[in-house]
């Protein structure tokens, strides 16, 4: 709170009007807060102070609000090592709003382009030498396999629950099967943390999507835990943190099965299927991209060993029927969404395919059982890791930068239903898009709609926090045109102003993205101007623009 809204937000007042508006300022906020009268007076010797140090510092040049932090970091930190209260005062008041957090963990110098940089000398970032702290024996710990059916968390979970000793750590350790649990499963998981908030939790159930790994994050915080993600190691692809190889094996490993609890067995009627519905949630994401958006989300990585480094190529009939599944799978998914396969018009050429997977598998299961790392190793890896997390010996965040370190954009959503009625406008007026918006089913599909103002990875983290001081504030959004090619479609946006400040995207195209085909990341959509210069997609003018309410926030 003191640096975005006692700070940040009254610099135009202290450099234009002086001190005393600047107090004016201050203490009305305070009022609207209800701070004590206590809380007011060590506010008001903490501010006053701070107006006459960075007055005489930038004398009448106004410090700019993009920078501000530069200067009022440096002056915080050392009023606060004067004395204990101090430092109550600026720590309280720096926890109490999310994007003040953020916005405080920034507090390394930054190059001319605004961007953080290293100090000299200082290693590359990564798992072992990020500055974290230790796991607490006073916490619990939730363990959890963002994987696919077939990876073996089951059976892992079952070795670490009947291996002598656990993972030497006094704290109880419990698992919670998914194909034994009805209902929600993981809001069952949360309710049976808060019993036992202190013991470790196996948490058997593929979480293989964000949504999952934000109810993970928020039962850190509610049960006092940390988290630890255990993934199948496996190269990827460009567009999938799973390889063809790790999928066959799978796919394998699910066909030997028998009885299974889930009903995902060699008796099930359509195995293959469900294996590719799960490959396909994690698809646009890179190998590299899932792993260093679970570090940063959850400090630390566990990787279980899958695929000897020394084996042969996939053979050519594996490969090739697993293309022709992703394939198929595209093609059902886009006519029939979730429906199942047998229910859809290609219900004749998945049985076809399901059983020519059994055969092509089955011949194959001697390379297949040769390529994988035998289970007894991959299992003393993975408690090896467990134990040392358990131990402290692989450190996790500390509490301000687990709940933050998974802000990877910044961005202003709009309402999905003002999307939607604006695209059935534009398919009234014209045949084309109405088709289009028809046959994609933009309806079904359009779970969320937002244009990106800064992404972590392509433009800094300094840049994403400088949206801070917008969070929760309304922006208008005006679009001016429709995009599309029979692989994505979007709409082209100008953002407005907040408080009279224009609120601008550090992407060259603003934009928000309605639909990819399966298989295409939502960013090939930035390509679509270029395209439509070149004739390769269609470009619809909405003229007048139509203005749509959206809301920064911080995802």
């Amino acid at each position: 709170m003191i640096r975005t809204f006692l700070i940040r937000n009254g610099l135009s007042t202290l450099f234009k009007d002086g001190p005393s508006a600047y107090k004016t300022y201050y203490l009305r906020q305070m009022k609207i807060w209800g701070t004590s009268a206590s809380k007011q007076k060590e506010l008001t010797k903490m501010l006053d102070e701070w107006a006459v140090y960075i007055r005489r510092k930038c004398g009448n040049k106004q410090l700019s609000s993009s920078t501000y932090l530069s200067e009022a970091e440096p002056f915080l930190e050392q009023y606060a090592k004067r004395s204990p209260a101090n430092q109550a005062l600026i720590g309280a008041a720096g926890d109490l709003v999310q994007t003040e957090n953020f916005l405080a963990i920034l507090d390394a110098q930054r190059d001319e382009e605004g961007d953080l940089q290293r100090e000299c000398g200082a290693a590359p970032s990564s798992p072992a030498s990020t500055s974290l702290d230790v796991v607490s024996k006073t916490e619990g710990l939730i363990v959890f396999f963002p994987g696919i059916p077939g990876c073996a968390k089951s059976a892992l979970c079952e070795e670490i629950l009947n291996t002598p000793g656990g993972l030497d750590d006094s704290r109880p350790v419990h698992s919670l099967m998914g194909d034994r649990i009805k209902g929600r499963y993981w809001q069952k998981v949360a309710d049976e943390r808060k019993k036992k908030p202190f013991r470790i939790t196996l948490a058997d159930k593929n979480a293989p999507n964000e949504e999952v790994w934000r109810q993970i994050e928020d039962m850190c915080g509610t049960t006092k835990a940390a988290a630890v993600p255990v993934i199948p190691d496996s190269e990827g692809t460009d567009s999938n943190p799973f390889s063809l190889e790790a999928l066959a094996v799978f796919m394998f490993r699910v066909l030997q099965r028998v009885n299974h609890p889930g009903n995902l067995d060699k008796a099930s009627p359509n195995p293959g299927y469900v294996l590719l519905m799960f490959y396909n949630l994690y698809d646009g994401k890179s190998r590299r991209e899932f792993e260093s958006e679970l570090y940063e989300r959850f400090g630390s990585l566990i990787k279980m060993p899958l695929l000897k480094p020394d084996r042969a190529p996939l053979p050519g009939d594996v490969k090739g029927i697993l293309d022709e599944g992703i394939s198929l799978f595209r093609l059902h998914q886009s006519r029939h969404g979730r429906a199942e396969p047998s229910k859809g018009s290609y219900a004749k050429e998945w049985a076809q395919w399901e059983k020519r997977l059994r055969v092509i598998l089955s011949g194959n299961a001697n390379y297949l059982t040769s390529i994988q790392v035998p289970f007894e190793v991959a299992v003393k890896e993975v408690l090896e890791q467990l134990k040392a997390v358990a131990k402290g010996d692989i450190k996790t965040p500390d509490t301000a930068k687990r709940k933050f370190g998974n802000i990877v954009f910044a961005a202003v959503t709009v309402p999905q239903a003002d999307i939607l009625g604006l695209l059935r406008k534009l398919g009234e007026n014209d045949s084309d898009v109405n088709n289009f918006l028809n046959g994609i089913k933009v309806e079904d599909n359009l779970s969320k709609a937002h244009v990106t103002l800064a992404h972590k990875r392509a433009h800094g983290v300094a840049a994403v926090a400088s949206y801070g001081v917008y969070q929760n504030q309304e922006v208008p959004v005006s679009f001016s045109a429709f995009l599309y090619t029979d692989k994505m479609a979007a709409l082209e946006a100008k953002l407005g102003a907040v408080n009279g400040e224009n609120v601008n995207s550090r992407n060259e195209w603003p934009h928000v993205t309605l639909w990819t085909a399966p298989g295409v990341a939502a960013k090939e959509a930035n390509a679509l101007p270029q395209l439509v210069s070149s004739g390769q997609a269609k470009g619809v003018l909405i003229d007048p623009p139509i203005t749509i309410s959206g809301v920064m926030d911080f995802y």
